[in-house]
């Protein structure tokens, strides 16, 4: 079973699919370019959804947090891209044993915090020891192999496992590997003292949070003045407060409300990629849904291209293994749209006038559940939708398991191992899925790591463990008068680091 940080980190990251919607798939129409001078005392507004109920990113989990504080204000000694690719940040350099097992990190030359402290190795250590031994800490789990976290100098830190973890690296991208003070005794709720190039300067709770550029960054100077993120959880609202000019960018665009925002003409819409699976999960411990019969005739009964027109997002994505993640690999070949196929498996397992509960937390709308009901009618198969509130979604079905079908967007990014998993709520076990995984994770060589993935991602596949019903993607509004703005996994991230802001014409 998880720890109780793994179990709380899933349930923010699911909590705040709630309010990060995904993109609509259509070419936007790109609105005019600026050509305005880059003004460097800018302040850039963005207008999000979903707010932090605290800024403590060490104790609290969640999306809210992790999207403006890592890059921003928090830095790790490695971070990851918009690609999922990892890349240096507090080390200049890094070094992995051809073993797998030990770590080595150069930090950078002047970095200090937002005190003005300069970061040590020392730093690093009592950091990352927090992490190991605390439960309460974010990530804890991921530093179950670490053995030791040494500092050999000033300069270099090693950490040791004591088995290989081909996603150590990653999880060192996330709150995880972040580096703070050593004995730091600022109110983490309310305060920081990162390293990042932004400082945050004000929060007022229920509306904003405002960051400054901070001038004593040991990196690039950030290309504005100050950011201004502007919370706005009702979407027509967002929309309404961009085309008056209020923000310069709009993240978690509705699909339906972009073609209000592409015909004002004031704003380019990026569609941006991301690991979100929408994820038709099968009860596979539960009778009838133990059948794998049953299991492939629901896959084929699904039109997913229809069902991803009708939601206005994401792209098909037929295995457990989204495109940005290791592993990847295009499983249309599995399963199709072939609803007679669907009715002669479901007669053969018996199941004609099969009746099913899809439980689904209710804040995912009727979009989706209504699709289901009208393809899955067309097979034989009646469809119910007990829509509930989340806390007794956990409660019914991740933690008790009593449930047929559920459908959920799981956000997080390399959750394979959930399929490895046969206490996870899927109730799926699959012992060459569990051995492929293990030695995925053991492999030092990354890419037949993912060849091991793939393999077991493919399994899970063929034996309809779930329905992946689309790859979410997210669609964000950017001012012209914006250059830089991240457009891929933005819901997970925004480094701002990089974006600029021109005066008007």
């Amino acid at each position: 079973m998880f720890r109780r940080s793994r179990r709380v980190a899933l349930i923010s990251a699911l909590a705040a699919t709630a309010v990060i919607l995904s993109a609509c798939s259509g070419s936007p129409q790109p609105a005019a370019t600026s050509t305005g001078e880059v003004d460097p005392d800018a302040t850039l507004h963005v207008g999000l959804v979903l707010e932090p109920t605290n800024l403590d990113i060490r104790h609290t989990s969640g999306a809210a947090l992790e999207q403006i504080l890592i890059d921003n204000i928090y830095e790790g000694l490695v971070t990851r891209t918009q690609d999922n690719e990892i890349e240096a940040r507090i080390a200049s350099d890094y070094s992995v044993s051809d073993d797998g097992l030990t770590y080595s990190f150069t930090l950078n030359d002047g970095v200090v915090f937002h005190d003005g402290s300069p970061l040590t190795s020392a730093d690093v250590v009592a950091s990352y020891e927090q992490v190991r031994t605390d439960e309460t800490i974010q990530g804890n789990a991921e530093f179950a192999s670490v053995s030791s976290i040494t500092a050999p100098d000033e300069k270099t830190v090693e950490i040791v496992l004591s088995e290989p973890n081909q996603n150590f690296l990653f999880a060192l991208t996330g709150p995880a590997g972040l580096v703070f003070k050593s004995g730091d005794t600022t109110d983490l709720q309310t305060a920081e003292n990162g390293t990042g190039p932004f400082t945050l300067t004000r929060w007022n709770k229920g509306s904003t949070i405002t960051f400054a550029r901070s001038d004593a960054y040991w990196g690039e100077p950030a290309g504005v003045a100050s950011v201004e993120f502007q919370y706005i959880p009702d979407f027509t609202a967002g929309v309404n407060a961009a085309i008056a000019g209020d923000v310069d960018v709009l993240t978690a665009v509705d699909p339906n409300l972009a073609p209000q925002l592409e015909d004002s003409g004031d704003f380019t819409l990026t569609t941006g990629r991301t690991t979100d699976k929408a994820t038709l999960a099968f009860n596979n411990a539960k009778a009838p849904l133990d059948d794998v019969r049953v299991r492939e005739a629901l896959r084929l009964a699904i039109d997913h291209d229809a069902l991803i027109e009708a939601a206005g997002a994401g792209t098909p994505l037929y295995g457990p293994i989204p495109e940005l993640d290791p592993g990847y690999e295009d499983l249309s070949d599995v399963v199709s749209y072939d609803p007679e196929r669907a009715k002669e498996l479901l007669a053969e397992a018996g199941q004609e006038d099969l009746e099913l509960t899809l439980t689904i937390p209710s804040f995912y709308g009727t979009t989706v559940p209504k699709v289901l009901i009208s393809d899955f009618a067309k097979v034989g198969v009646t469809l119910d939708v007990d829509s509930v509130e989340f806390a007794t979604w956990l409660e019914d079905v991740y933690t008790n398991h009593d449930y047929d079908l559920s459908y959920v967007l799981h956000v997080e990014p390399r959750d394979f191992g959930n399929f490895a998993n046969p206490d996870y709520y899927f109730g799926y076990d699959n012992a060459e899925v569990q051995s492929l995984y293990a030695e995925a994770l053991a492999e030092v060589d990354p890419d037949k790591s993912a060849d091991l993935l793939a393999q077991a991602a493919r399994i899970v596949s063929e034996d309809h463990a779930a329905d992946w019903l689309y790859n979410g993607q997210t669609i964000t509004a950017v001012a012209p008068i914006v250059t830089g703005f991240p457009e891929d996994s933005i819901n997970s991230r925004i480094n701002l680091a990089g974006v600029t802001v021109s005066s008007a014409e």
